[in-house]
């Protein structure tokens, strides 16, 4: 089965009126050029307020179904898209969740995923507003295929690539909000580039699956004395890790790229990894150090 996907690099806003707006010319777009799949940066419906710690972005947040996933639907349906998108769950009052959430083509909520690995470094508060996941990693079924959605950080993680793998994920996609710091100078800029790219390309050299990443772009201030530049450079790979096509850094972009998902089982009978895990011998991997406690 062969997918076109697209992949919308937008900069963020913390207007909703032209949030949506981007959002509905990224689908046309995609639509107009034949593509089956949509993918979204994370938290797209705003600005990434987890620079700062303020109780007034709780404010943001909303249910799910609710207001987001009733526009996505109406959105995939309208351009007969699988659509990737993001949104600030409010599960109950006081419990909080960053959620990517998956609208098949004729609009109905496929299913959520709700970010495992939470972040607290400076630029990246988000432990003060997110709870961690609960709910596991189980690709969504999709008119197009199984989907393995994780969220940003979760892309360092190789175990949540395998376990997505390994339930029977077609795709890996990761809707992300990564940047650069103010005061890092262009070599550790680009250290940085490269290593997140590469981490990602070796989830899908060992998993034989597809990669698709996208990512905010530009410059966000949400509070004084506070921002990242968001380094764009969403990317798609094939079941091998190769790059099939790159967003630039600074601009917006609709990246558009077609994927063979048949490529999977011949990749992984060539290169079989799966099959010389060594179940018996990971328990290691259940705990936080090797070293036991004396």
């Amino acid at each position: 089965m062969r997918v076109k996907a697209a992949l919308a690099q937008h900069t963020g806003t913390s207007d909703p009126a032209t949030a949506r707006d981007k959002l509905q010319q990224a689908a046309a777009r995609a639509a107009a050029q034949d593509c089956t799949l949509l993918v979204l940066q994370e938290l797209h419906n705003h600005l990434y307020f987890c620079q700062h710690q303020d109780p007034a972005c709780f404010a943001l947040a909303e249910p799910i179904p609710g207001p987001a996933t009733e526009f996505l639907g109406e959105l995939a349906a309208a351009n007969e898209l699988v659509l990737v998108g993001s949104v600030f769950e409010q599960a109950m009052p006081g419990l909080y969740y960053n959620t990517a959430v998956v609208v098949d083509s004729d609009g109905r909520l496929a299913g959520t995923y709700r970010k495992m690995h939470i972040p607290d470094d400076p630029g990246y508060q988000e432990k003060y507003y997110f709870t961690p996941g609960d709910s596991g990693f189980a690709p969504v079924k999709t008119s197009i295929g199984r989907l393995g959605v994780l969220v940003c950080w979760d892309q360092w993680f190789p175990e949540a690539a395998r376990l997505m793998a390994l339930a029977g994920a077609e795709l890996l996609i990761y809707p992300t909000a990564i940047g650069w710091e103010p005061q890092d100078p262009p070599a550790e800029q680009q250290r940085q580039l490269d290593a997140w790219v590469t981490i990602q390309r070796s989830h899908a050299i060992a998993n034989a699956l597809p990669v698709l990443c996208c990512n905010r772009t530009g410059t966000e201030q949400p509070a004084p004395g506070r921002s990242i530049r968001f380094w764009g450079n969403s990317f798609v790979t094939d079941s091998f890790g190769s790059l099939l096509a790159q967003a630039p850094a600074d601009d917006e972009c609709l990246l558009v790229c077609d994927l063979d998902l048949a490529t999977i089982p011949q990749t992984r009978t060539t290169w079989p990894f799966l099959r010389d895990r060594r179940i018996d011998a990971y328990q290691g991997l259940l705990l936080r150090t090797a070293e036991q406690p004396k």
